[in-house]
């Protein structure tokens, strides 16, 4: 009798222990580390001429990563900060008007046409007066009435080059010399920009995973020479099976567990993929496997992150 309320005890420890196992495989699921890439590359072509970093290397943002030829961009930076000067120059050039010495030459004519002027108008009196006692003919009296108005006429001319000379340019000029002061500070920005994009920086503090090229090499238009890896690029994917979808949702708190860790790992869920796929990856699968399950995603703080390296097997516990 003893022995038989000792086996069923027994039995009812064996039973509790099973259950208490499968409720612990239903919570913990295999999966691993995934990591996002930032390519760092140049949107134009050419020479490797520096790489500034190596495999493995840890970089502050801002922290130079390689140097692409730039010898055509410097010398288009240059062309558009003399051209910036030229259209500069010609806006004060509009405004203070003609050149002392070119304002001089239109005075000396005006001098001239004057004098011409006054010869004229003394020339005509006189004929005028020998014309009334027969002394010349019609036509020569004409002909010294229409010489005197040609020479008002100069001098008319002449005064008005002067005085347009010495105002500044008409307000359509200035405007069209503004505008192009302005097309040639776009240039000039244009130019610098082309002349930075050879010069490629971290955008911010993480490891070199890998580098692609080695100096000397020709690099194309928008091919990747560095592939940065910072912490808040980490994260964690793992599979449940449908079952459990349920209970779970984004932000959730789950449990980490990597080979050699020191600690576990917290990390959140921040994404339930809406699709359902029918085998997870096979070397990262449990031993029993559910026909239907979902990818989760969780993701780790940057200061936990450095604990974990990308393609690195975890186990995550959903901590319930």
């Amino acid at each position: 009798m003893n022995m038989k309320k000792l086996f069923n005890l027994l039995l009812t420890f064996c039973f509790l222990l099973l259950t208490s196992c499968e409720t612990k495989e239903e919570s913990t699921f295999q999966g691993y580390v995934e990591a996002e890439y930032l390519y760092i590359a140049s949107p134009f072509a050419g020479r490797l001429d520096q790489l500034s970093v190596h495999r493995g290397q840890t970089v502050e943002a801002n922290a130079l990563l390689f140097i692409l030829e730039h010898e055509n961009e410097a010398a288009e930076v240059m062309q558009a900060e003399a051209n910036l000067i030229t259209a500069q120059f010609q806006v004060d050039d509009l405004k203070t008007g003609k050149r002392e010495a070119e304002l001089n030459i239109f005075r000396g004519q005006l001098e001239q046409a004057k004098a011409l002027e006054n010869l004229s108008a003394l020339t005509l009196a006189r004929d005028q007066e020998q014309y009334q006692f027969g002394a010349i003919s019609g036509a020569q009296l004409d002909n010294s009435r229409a010489s005197h108005q040609n020479n008002q006429g100069k001098v008319l001319e002449i005064r008005s080059q002067l005085e347009s000379g010495e105002l500044p340019g008409r307000k359509d000029q200035m405007q069209a010399q503004n505008a192009n002061v302005k097309a040639a500070e776009a240039l000039l920005a244009q130019a610098h920009w082309k002349l930075a994009q050879k010069t490629l920086t971290a955008p911010i503090r993480g490891l070199i995973f890998d580098t692609l090229y080695v100096e000397g090499e020709w690099v194309s238009a928008g091919n990747p020479v560095v592939l940065l890896l910072t912490p808040k690029n980490l994260k964690v994917r793992f599979f449940v099976p449908e079952t459990l979808l349920g209970r779970l949702h984004t932000d959730q708190e789950i449990i980490v567990y990597c080979d050699g860790c020191s600690k576990t790992v917290p990390a959140r869920i921040s994404y339930i993929s809406p699709e359902a796929e029918y085998t997870p990856p096979i070397i990262f699968s449990n031993e029993t496997r559910s026909k239907l399950i979902f990818m989760i995603e969780a993701s780790l703080s940057p200061n936990n992150a450095v604990m974990l390296h990308p393609g690195q097997p975890v186990k995550v516990d959903l901590h319930e």
